[in-house]
C-alpha cells in the first residue's frame, strides 16, 4: 500500500532501480553519473517530503498497514521473550499481548497493543482494539512484574478500546480506570512508548509511566479524527482539517510537555527500516531505564504522580 505523498518518491525509486540493471548490462560514465545524481535526488525528496508532512499525513503514516508493531519490535530487541496469555477471569484477549523478555541480559516485562497484517490476523486481534480482559491481563501482568521487581515497557497502537455492547457489559470502563489507577502506585519503573496510534482511553489503560515516549511519525489523542470530524461536522471529510485542530502528531505533544521524548525514525518511517527503528527504540529505553533504576522507588512514584498531575494546568 502507497500513501499519496510516497508516490513520487516510489516512482523514483522505480526509476532508479531500472537504471541500475541497465548499468549492470554495460559500463557507461554518462548512465552511472545519472544514477548517483537520481539516488541524491531520492534523498533529498524523501527528507523534504517526510519533514513536512501535515498532521493528517502523519495519522495515515502511524497507520500504515508494513508499520511494526508491538511484537515486531519486541522479536528485533529481545533476546528471548516469553508471551503470557490470559486475565484469570474471561480469557485471553488477543488485542494485547505481554510477556518477560530481557535485552542485554536484563529482564523487562513487555505489554502492548497488537494489529494484524492479514484480513484473518486482524480479526483475531480485534484490529489492536482491547476488550476488558485486554486490560485485565495488561494489569496481571503488571502485577506480576511488580512481584518479581521487574521494569515494564509498553507498546501503545490502538485505535480506541472496543467500543461493543459485550465491552462495555463486561466493564471496559471499568477495567482501563483500575489500570490507570493501578500504574501510578506500581513499584517498578515503567516506560511507555507510542509505536502507532494512541487514542483515547484505549491508550491510557497502559499509558501511565515514569517516561512516555513518542516515535516520530506517532499520533496520540483523546479522539480519532475520523470521530472528531464526525461530531463536529456530521461527517468524516473533514477528518484532515480535525487533525489539525487536535494538535495529536508527536511534535505536537513534545510541545505540550505531555511527552518526554521523541525517538527518531528512518527517513520515510519506521516500516522502512526495521532494524533502524527497533535499535532506536531499545537504545532509548536501556537509557531511560539506566536513569530510573537508580532512583528510590517512593521517588519513583512521587515523580510519576506529579508528573500527570501536573498536565493540562494553565496559567
Amino acid at each position: 500500500m502507497l500513501l499519496d505523498f510516497e508516490k513520487p518518491i516510489v516512482e523514483l525509486e522505480e526509476k532508479l532501480a531500472k537504471m541500475q540493471e541497465a548499468a549492470k548490462q554495460k559500463n557507461n560514465a554518462k548512465l552511472i553519473a545519472s544514477i548517483d545524481k537520481l539516488a541524491n535526488d531520492i534523498i533529498e525528496l524523501r527528507q523534504r517530503t517526510f519533514q513536512n508532512l501535515t498532521r493528517w499525513q502523519r495519522v495515515q503514516l502511524a497507520r500504515h498497514p508494513s508499520r511494526p508493531y508491538t511484537l515486531d519490535y519486541i522479536q528485533h530487541i529481545t533476546e528471548d521473550f516469553v508471551e503470557l496469555h490470559g486475565d484469570r477471569l474471561m480469557g485471553d484477549d488477543k488485542a494485547i499481548v505481554g510477556g518477560f523478555g530481557t535485552i542485554n541480559g536484563k529482564s523487562l516485562m513487555f505489554i502492548g497493543h497488537q494489529k494484524g497484517r492479514t484480513t484473518k490476523e486482524r480479526q483475531i486481534r480485534n484490529f489492536g482494539m482491547p476488550n476488558p480482559e485486554g486490560y485485565r491481563k495488561a494489569l496481571r501482568l503488571m502485577r506480576l512484574a511488580e512481584k518479581f521487581g521487574k521494569p515494564i515497557v509498553t507498546f501503545i497502537d490502538t485505535p480506541g478500546a472496543y467500543p461493543g455492547l459485550e465491552a462495555e457489559e463486561r466493564g471496559q470502563a471499568e477495567a482501563i480506570a483500575t489500570n490507570i489507577q493501578a500504574m501510578f502506585g506500581l513499584h517498578v519503573p515503567i516506560i511507555c512508548i507510542v509505536i502507532g496510534e494512541g487514542a483515547s482511553g484505549g491508550a491510557l489503560g497502559i499509558a501511565v509511566g515514569d517516561r512516555v515516549l513518542m516515535l516520530e511519525h506517532t499520533w496520540y489523542s483523546v479522539i480519532t479524527p475520523e470521530s472528531c470530524s464526525a461530531i463536529l461536522w456530521k461527517s468524516w471529510d473533514y477528518k484532515e482539517q480535525a487533525a489539525e485542530i487536535l494538535q495529536l502528531t508527536a511534535k505536537d505533544m513534545s510541545n505540550f510537555g505531555l511527552v518526554d521524548q521523541l525517538i527518531q525514525e528512518p527517513i520515510g518511517g519506521a516500516h522502512r527500516d526495521l532494524a533502524a527503528a527497533a535499535t532506536a527504540v531499545k537504545e532509548t529505553i536501556l537509557t531511560h531505564l539506566n536513569d530510573l533504576e537508580h532512583q528510590p522507588i517512593e521517588i519513583l512514584i512521587k515523580n510519576r504522580t506529579e508528573k500527570f498531575c501536573a498536565m493540562g494546568q494553565v496559567g
